[in-house]
């Protein structure tokens, strides 16, 4: 039974879309799979791992017969991947297997049966729904989303919060060494308060996912589950299930200490004191004084790097520790020329801001060095 006929192109852009959360190892087989539909006059494919769901689709032209089956999400990738661009594929269903045609090139692939897919249930209650220009929503999560724990017991930190507040979106990720927050405002001033925590996995694939473009994506909010449709995207995530952190205690207010740097300058010299920290301890002290703010790092090999930087301050002296690689992930990811450091004593946070904005804050915890 023939599925379709259509160019690789269009046929592994869906499949890229959706194959990025299909884990290598799977207890259930199925889930290494992709369910592939032929449905009138598209083409489409979803992938789950259970808590969260991609669909994509693309338009086929011809004819063929409605039909769904399940494939193994990689090997169909790896085969589309390795065929020539350009080159024309066509696929059929025949004795459970998927038939992969293309030139003189034959693939035939084990299939398992669709009503076996699991796919989410609909989200129950009510619900939140707005719109943003993929381009803002895809900035905020940059802003924000490397402060996100990885492997944290505290699984909520795993993830990112979202407020829906007085038009306003705001986005709070942390590992509880660092915390960022960022937020826009938004044409969804009708819609009640509300907080989710989104999986650190459905933080990166939308990312991934998303353009740089003024195209909008549609979010849908429930208490159980949050919809992103964008393009011919459509990615359904659970939710964690969590109390995060209050933030706004975790922000610094009126610290006493206040430098403006050159955001590329400031980066240039860490990255350069960095080479120098072990992987195992990557702190740096910051020393300064009247108009001289010094980076220093030592390793346990007794070498030790310093930078200089000619800051405009006046005030007492102060010496304080902090990990590079979270001073580095913040100026890395900010698109500024400069940055304002606000400093307490030597045992509190720093607080990275940009000049006359009030819509993105930093916050790093010190260390003993």
């Amino acid at each position: 039974m023939n599925l379709l006929k259509i160019n690789r192109e269009e046929l592994l852009k869906p499949l890229q879309a959706v194959s990025g959360i299909i884990e290598r190892r799977h207890t259930l087989p199925i889930l290494s799979n992709v369910l592939l539909s032929r449905a009138g006059d598209r083409v489409e494919f979803v992938a789950t791992d259970i808590e969260i769901e991609i669909t994509a689709s693309t338009p086929v032209a011809g004819a063929g017969e409605s039909k769904t089956t399940t494939v193994g999400a990689r090997k169909l990738l790896d085969i589309l991947r390795a065929l020539p661009e350009g080159s024309e594929v066509s696929l059929a269903l025949a004795d459970k297997r998927l038939q992969v045609k293309s030139g003189k090139s034959r693939f035939n692939l084990q299939t398992l049966p669709s009503e076996d897919f699991p796919r989410l249930a609909a989200a129950e209650g009510e619900t939140s729904r707005f719109s943003v220009p993929q381009k803002l929503f895809k900035g905020l999560l940059g802003l924000v989303q490397y402060a996100m724990a990885q492997q944290d017991i505290r699984y909520y930190l795993n993830g990112l919060l979202m407020v829906l507040e007085d038009g306003k979106l705001k986005l709070v990720a942390t590992d509880g060494h660092r915390l960022a927050f960022a937020s826009r405002d938004i044409e969804a001033k009708k819609l009640p308060k509300q907080e989710i925590i989104l999986p650190r996995k459905t933080i990166i694939e939308l990312a991934k996912l998303m353009s740089d473009s003024d195209d909008p994506v549609d979010i849908e909010l429930s208490a159980s589950q949050a919809r992103f449709k964008f393009g011919d995207v459509l990615l359904v995530s659970k939710l964690v299930d969590g109390k995060f952190p209050d933030y706004s205690r975790v922000i610094p207010q009126n610290q006493p200490k206040s430098l403006t740097l050159n955001r590329a300058a400031f980066l240039q010299s860490l990255q350069r004191a960095a080479i120098l920290t072990s992987d195992k301890f990557r702190g740096v002290r910051w020393v300064l004084s009247d108009g001289t703010l010094k980076i220093i790092c030592s390793n346990t090999e007794q070498e030790e790097a310093q930078e200089e930087l000619d800051v405009d301050y006046k005030g007492e002296p102060l010496d304080i520790g902090f990990n590079v690689g979270y001073m580095l992930d913040v100026l890395n990811n900010l698109d500024v020329t400069e940055i304002v450091c606000g400093l307490g004593d030597a045992s509190s946070s720093a607080l990275i801001t940009v000049p006359e904005k009030s819509d993105f804050k930093y916050v790093v915890m010190p260390m003993r060095i």
